[in-house]
């Protein structure tokens, strides 16, 4: 069969980060205390867990008995993507690894949070009195944090990897290791989801860190085979992006 796509797409959401400990699964940290840890630190620099590595290298094992060897890896260039694509990799013998091109991809990194990034709740809400009923006019699809993207602009840039997974990649095996928000986006564009579908995960529904989700090429294009699956067994975190 040609494809005019990848004939397998697996997409994994990072292993479990220092902010996802810090954040607890909040939208803002708790107190100053809480945030300490990362204070500073900027997105695209949080690292992963002792925990979250150790996700990674039990993943890296499901992952190669399930689907074997990838044309190539793309991560959103992010360092706990990056961490967490070189621990799945580990689970690869030299010879194997060497054949995956491994490339950072600018658009599949996480939604930018704006302003409030390293706010606490009570400095946001200061800060922003406005924002919370904003939100839920506009819902946490098409909504802009101060200074940030709504997943609405992150679907705009996760079509455009898409359309270059088509054009350059048709027929290939395809990992890609990014975060949940993107996720969410890559779901609203392969699945046909609704705005109204993307508005916010459904209940237990949030991607685990490591979550693997699967898409197969068909004749009529990619299709979900499985969503969230989990191979690790150590650290429990499902929080924060």
């Amino acid at each position: 069969m040609a494809f005019s796509h990848p004939a397998l797409l697996v997409l994994v959401r990072h292993a479990e980060s220092a902010r996802n400990i810090a954040k607890k699964g909040s939208v803002y940290f708790a107190d100053d205390a809480a945030r300490q840890v990362v204070r500073g630190v900027p997105d695209h620099l949080i690292e992963l867990t002792p925990d979250g590595r150790k996700q990674a290298l039990q993943t890296g094992n499901g992952i190669r008995e399930r689907f074997g060897t990838f044309d190539y890896v793309y991560t959103s260039g992010y360092a706990r993507t990056e961490q967490t694509a070189e621990g799945i990799l580990e689970a690869y013998p030299a010879a194997e690894r060497s054949a995956m091109r491994v490339k950072p991809e600018l658009f599949i990194r996480e939604r930018d949070s704006g302003f409030a990034y390293d706010m606490t709740t009570a400095e946001a809400e200061a800060a922003f009195p406005w924002l919370n009923e904003y939100w839920q006019t506009f819902g946490g699809f098409m909504a802009r944090p101060p200074g940030g993207e709504s997943l609405a602009d992150v679907a705009g840039r996760v079509h455009m990897f898409l359309v270059e997974l088509a054009a350059r990649h048709a027929g290939q095996k395809i990992l890609v290791v990014t975060h949940g928000g993107t996720l969410r986006c890559f779901r609203f564009l392969l699945e046909g989801w609704s705005y109204s579908q993307a508005q916010q995960w459904p209940e237990g529904g949030a991607p685990a860190n490591c979550g693997v989700t699967t898409y197969r090429g068909t004749g009529s294009g990619l299709e979900l085979e499985d969503y969230n699956r989990v191979y690790w067994t150590v650290g429990s975190s499902t929080d924060g992006i």
